[in-house]
């Protein structure tokens, strides 16, 4: 069991603006054991953080490629997924028709319609 005080000091502290850092480090000073310290923070901490998470499995032709897009965008690959995504959806909510089949619409969702003139 974590001890209630350090766990109400360091909500408190939290409450007036200091961050994890300073709180942690002013703790050890005042002799507070780290593992003690680092329990309290432990049980602080959200349960449910990554609530909206999706995996997914890339060869690795993929994942440069998305490498190579998201340096082009200056963005790491999870915020380069994201914004593919993002846009993905976007795109979808405006241009489909309420005739299409559920499969059609989540095939189309991940999708990339070719527009425009093709390449030669």
């Amino acid at each position: 069991m974590t001890n209630k005080r350090l766990i109400d000091f360091i909500k408190e502290a939290r409450r007036r603006g200091y961050g994890d850092g300073d709180i942690k480090s002013s703790l050890i000073n005042y002799g507070w054991p780290f593992t003690e310290i680092e329990s309290a923070f432990k049980y602080l901490e959200p349960k449910y953080v990554n609530k909206n998470q999706i995996t997914l499995f890339l060869s690795d032709e993929l994942i440069n490629a998305l490498k190579k897009r998201a340096n082009k965008n200056m963005l790491t690959i999870p915020e380069q997924v994201e914004d593919i995504l993002r846009r993905s959806t976007i795109n979808h909510s405006s241009s489909t028709s309420s005739s299409e089949k559920l499969n059609d619409s989540l095939i189309a969702l991940f999708s990339r319609k070719r527009t425009g003139p093709k390449r030669k």
